[in-house]
C-alpha cells in the first residue's frame, strides 16, 4: 500500500508565538481535511473507535468529512460528544484513538483529533451543532461543576429530557476549560461556543455557588431526583520543603486561574499576577507545560523546567513537550529541589542531582539523590506543578460521603456514591485526568442517572 504523508496542522513560529496568547496551531482548510480523511483504510473492526472514551464513531465522521458532507459529520460526532471542538484541542489522541489506527503501520496515523476539531469547528461557524432532545427520563438532576464531566451529565441528562442544573463555584462556568487550560492552546471564545449548546438544551447554571457552603449536598439531594458531583481536582499539591512560603511562589492553579480566568494576561487586568524574569516550574506533566508556556508569554526571559526523572518519564505529551521546547523553554532534568531560597521573595531554589534506580509503585524508575551534587538555580518567581487532588469541601460537609485515599470519592460500578441518588466522576474520582477521560466518566454517570429516572 502506497505511503501517503499525514497532513500537518499550520503553526504560529515558535519564536512569534512564545509572546502572544493566540492560539498556536491553525485548523485544516477543507481540502487539507479531506486529503487527510482520505487517508483512513475504513477498517472493518474499526480499532480506533475502542480507544475513544465517549465512543465516538470515528470511521463514520471521518468518511463524511472525506466526501464535504461536514454537516453529516459534525451531526455523528455529536451523537456522543457534546464538545468536539473541544475535545479536537486538547485530547492526548495520540495515546487513544491514533494509537490504535491500523494506518500508523504503513506510515502514520490519521489525525483524527485534527478532523475533530476541523467538523466542530467548522459547525460552530454555522450556529453549532443541533443537539436532539429524546424525552425518555423524567426529573430533576443537579450537577456540581462544570468541567468536563459536569458539562458532560448536564448535556446527556438534557437530551434525555430531564431537568438540568449546573452550580459552579467560580464566575465562568467551564471548570477547568477556563482556569486551567491556556488561551493558546485553547481559546476561551471556542468554549463558550460550546456552552451554548447546552443553554439551547435548556440547561440552567447556577455561578458563585460554593457546594458545602452555599448549599449542602443533603440539601440538594432532597430538592433533585439525582445529584452528579463533578468537582474536579483543584487541591494543589505542594513540595514541602524550606522556604516554600516566599512571596513569588505559586501553586500551577494560582498562577494559571489568575492568567486564564481573570485576564491578569491583560496588562489592564483588575487581578494582575506577579511576572517573573527567570521563572522555575517544578513538575513535568501538561500542567507543568502549561505553566511554563504561560510564564515565557507573561514576559520571562528564562523559563526552567525542573524535573526529578529523565525524558523518558516525563508525563506530559510529546506535542506539548515539543512546543514547550521550541519556544525556549529549558528542561533541567534528573534534579531535585532541596530549599528556596531568598529574603522575602524568592531568589533562587537549591537543587540536586539524581539518577534513576528501580522502578516505584507507578512502574517508573525511582530517582535516587547524588550526595554532594547539590548546586544553585536562580529564579525569581516558581510554580509548583506536581499534581493536584479533590477538594475537601464537599466531603467536610457531609461527612456520610465515603471517599478513599487524598480525598477522592468512592463510588461503585454505576458510579454512585455511597449517597444513595448521588453520583460522581472525573478527576474528583479519579484525580487529575484529563478532558476526555472525565466526559467518559460523566457519560457513564448520565447512563445510571436516566436510568433510574427513566419513564417507564
Amino acid at each position: 500500500m502506497a505511503v501517503i504523508p499525514r497532513n500537518k496542522q499550520a503553526q504560529q513560529e515558535p519564536l512569534i508565538r512564545a509572546k502572544n496568547f493566540d492560539e498556536v496551531t491553525f485548523r485544516y482548510d477543507d481540502a487539507m481535511a479531506q486529503a487527510e480523511a482520505k487517508r483512513c483504510l475504513k477498517c472493518k473492526n474499526a480499532p480506533c473507535k475502542n480507544g475513544c472514551p465517549v465512543g465516538v464513531d470515528i470511521p463514520g465522521f471521518v468518511a463524511e468529512v472525506a466526501n464535504s458532507n461536514f454537516q453529516a459529520a459534525s451531526k455523528i460526532i455529536n451523537e456522543t460528544n457534546n464538545l468536539p471542538a473541544i475535545c479536537g484541542r486538547v485530547c492526548p489522541q495520540e495515546e487513544q484513538c491514533e494509537k490504535l489506527c491500523v494506518r500508523a503501520r504503513i506510515d502514520a496515523p490519521v489525525a483524527i483529533g485534527a478532523l475533530e476539531r476541523f467538523t466542530a469547528d467548522t459547525a460552530l461557524e454555522k450556529g453549532g451543532a443541533d443537539f436532539s432532545i429524546k424525552p425518555i427520563a423524567k426529573g430533576k438532576v443537579a450537577v456540581v461543576g462544570s468541567g468536563p464531566a459536569g458539562l458532560t451529565v448536564a448535556a446527556d441528562c438534557a437530551r434525555a429530557g430531564l431537568e438540568v442544573t449546573v452550580f459552579e463555584a467560580f464566575h465562568k462556568p467551564g471548570g477547568v476549560l477556563v482556569y486551567g487550560i491556556p488561551e493558546f492552546r485553547l481559546p476561551k471564545g471556542v468554549v463558550e461556543k460550546e456552552l451554548s449548546g447546552l443553554r439551547k438544551l435548556g440547561v440552567k447554571t447556577e455561578l458563585n455557588t460554593v457546594i458545602g457552603k452555599t448549599y449542602t449536598l443533603e440539601q440538594l439531594r432532597q430538592d433533585y431526583d439525582a445529584v452528579f458531583i463533578g468537582s474536579g481536582a483543584g487541591l494543589p499539591q505542594f513540595l514541602g520543603i524550606p522556604g516554600e512560603n516566599l512571596n513569588g511562589i505559586f501553586s500551577a492553579n494560582e498562577y494559571l486561574t489568575r492568567v486564564n480566568l481573570m485576564n491578569a494576561y491583560q496588562k489592564d487586568s483588575d487581578t494582575p499576577v506577579m511576572r517573573g524574569q527567570s521563572v522555575a516550574v517544578f513538575g513535568a506533566g501538561n500542567v507543568a507545560m502549561d505553566a511554563a508556556r504561560t510564564a515565557l508569554r507573561m514576559g520571562a526571559e528564562k523559563v526552567s523546567v525542573i524535573y526529578r526523572r529523565g525524558r523518558e518519564e516525563m508525563p506530559a505529551r510529546a506535542e506539548e513537550l515539543g512546543h514547550a521546547e521550541e519556544e525556549g523553554v529549558k528542561f533541567i532534568l534528573l534534579t531535585a529541589p532541596l530549599e528556596f531560597l531568598g529574603n522575602n521573595t524568592v531568589s533562587g531554589v537549591k537543587c540536586i542531582k539524581c539518577r534513576l534506580g528501580e522502578p516505584d509503585a507507578s512502574g517508573r524508575r525511582r530517582p535516587e539523590e547524588i550526595p554532594g551534587s547539590e548546586f544553585v538555580i536562580p529564579c525569581d518567581m516558581a510554580v509548583i506543578a506536581i499534581g493536584s487532588s479533590p477538594n475537601p469541601l464537599i466531603k467536610r460537609s457531609c461527612p456520610k460521603l465515603k471517599t478513599s485515599g487524598n480525598g477522592i470519592l468512592a463510588v461503585d460500578e454505576n458510579v454512585m456514591t455511597s449517597m444513595d441518588g448521588v453520583y460522581a466522576g472525573g478527576d474528583a474520582v479519579t484525580g487529575a485526568a484529563t478532558v476526555i477521560l472525565a466526559m467518559g466518566a460523566g457519560k457513564k454517570a448520565a447512563k445510571s442517572i436516566i436510568e433510574r429516572l427513566k419513564i417507564e
